[in-house]
């Protein structure tokens, strides 16, 4: 499966859009690795984002992130699961376009119904994590926006049917290549 000839999938999108779950899916059926940011973040750190967010705060989480993003550019053959807030710092953005970028767009109220019962999101420990969800959605959307691939999920979707799709509409948005 040499569709992408070597370059890294960025999976982006909300908290609760299945980026890991659909990145490990696509990472097997395109012979890549998968690594998920949050996961690099929490080992290197030695704790979990929760305890990182209230420790250091937002700012030191996103800087970690940008970090783990910069290191892992360098790779190819990779399927990148990232935070949902790793878009909203620009620099970010010249580390995503090395890889073809998608957008996991799942609406609010799917999001919040995965995660109503995670208690490791810190931004949603809120007294109201819908209305959470909807303002950091609709702050980021512009953004996720900025993908090269918008893949939109519904309840009725499948992991295995998200991976597929996106796998299917890959050729769609890589640039051809000019033979030399």
């Amino acid at each position: 499966m040499s569709i992408l000839k070597g370059i890294n999938l960025y999976l982006i999108g909300m908290m609760g859009a299945g980026k890991t779950t659909v990145g490990q899916l696509l990472a097997n059926n395109l012979g890549y690795g998968f690594l998920d940011t949050d996961s690099v973040i929490t080992q290197l750190a030695g704790r979990s984002i929760n305890d990182i967010f209230a420790e250091e705060g937002e700012p030191a989480f996103r800087q970690l992130e940008s970090d783990v993003l910069a290191q892992v550019c360098a790779y190819t053959k990779l399927v990148i699961a990232t935070g949902g807030g790793i878009v909203l710092r620009q620099e970010n953005w010249s580390y995503l376009h090395h890889g073809l970028v998608v957008w996991l767009d799942v609406p609010v109220e799917l999001l919040y119904s995965r995660l109503a019962e995670d208690s490791t999101r810190p931004l949603l420990q809120d007294p109201d994590p819908q209305g959470k969800l909807r303002s950091l959605l609709e702050k980021r959307t512009p953004l996720y926006s900025q993908a090269d691939l918008k893949i939109t999920v519904t309840a009725e979707d499948t992991p295995a049917e998200i991976a597929h799709r996106i796998i299917e509409t890959i050729p769609s948005v890589l640039k051809p290549q000019v033979p030399h």
